[in-house]
């Protein structure tokens, strides 16, 4: 029986940082692989549409059962599991292409949102469990890596409705500054690498596993 494939992905730096909590948690899994299956990983650029090109190309080349993007949230303080990808583009700072967006839907004929398919309560109990900060986030933003959820969600949709393909498992997970970005923004709250990647090999251990999420708290008053 051939391996599950699981793609992660994370994003090169961006606004004048050195570095990407996201991308550096998503190699140090480069080549994991356990019982039934093996991990792929891609580097996105953070520049919107060709974020969503590199991942299409790299969902189309891989037939993943499960993707989880992830992506950096200087001054979050978990990791945050996204719940809802929205349709629309509206950069608070510019991309690495240096165009700024605002009010530019991501797909014209996408619907307003989409959820994660990811069991994401399920996720945020077993980081907590491991004694990692974790909750369920409502928001992944209007940058980039929003962008890319929404864009892997409608993706994942589009393959369903063409058929031939198996229901894609879905979503996005944001990341703290590392400990040396934060020296450089007093106050925020930060992760150690190791921390963080427990966390994705925890995220991706929970997505194999559970089928039917959990129904528990989870939700923001604001």
């Amino acid at each position: 029986m051939s391996k599950k494939i699981v793609l992660l992905t994370g994003f090169e730096p961006f606004n004048e940082e050195s570095i990407n909590p996201a991308w550096e948690a998503v190699r140090a899994l480069e080549g994991w692989s356990g019982d039934g299956f093996e991990v792929e990983v891609r580097q996105l650029p953070c520049v919107f549409g060709e974020a969503n090109d590199m991942l299409t190309i790299a969902v189309e080349a891989l037939n993943p059962s499960i993707v989880i993007a992830v992506g950096q949230a200087g001054g979050r303080c978990d990791l945050s599991v996204e719940r809802i990808a929205i349709n629309i583009d509206d950069a608070p700072i510019k991309d690495n292409r240096q165009r700024q967006l605002v009010d530019q839907p991501i797909a014209a004929d996408g619907p307003a949102a989409y959820f994660s398919t990811l069991p994401i309560k399920a996720i945020v109990r077993e980081l907590r469990d491991a004694g990692l900060p974790a909750s369920v986030s409502q928001t992944a933003g209007t940058f980039v890596c929003n962008h890319v959820f929404y864009g892997l969600m409608h993706l994942a949709a589009a393959r369903l409705a063409e058929g031939g393909h198996a229901p894609l498992r879905a979503g996005f997970i944001h990341i703290p500054y590392l400990p040396q970005q934060a020296a450089a923004h007093p106050g925020a709250a930060s992760m150690s690498l190791a921390d963080m990647t427990e966390g994705l090999r925890i995220a991706v251990r929970t997505a194999l596993a559970v089928d039917i999420d959990l129904r528990e708290l989870g939700g923001a008053t604001h």
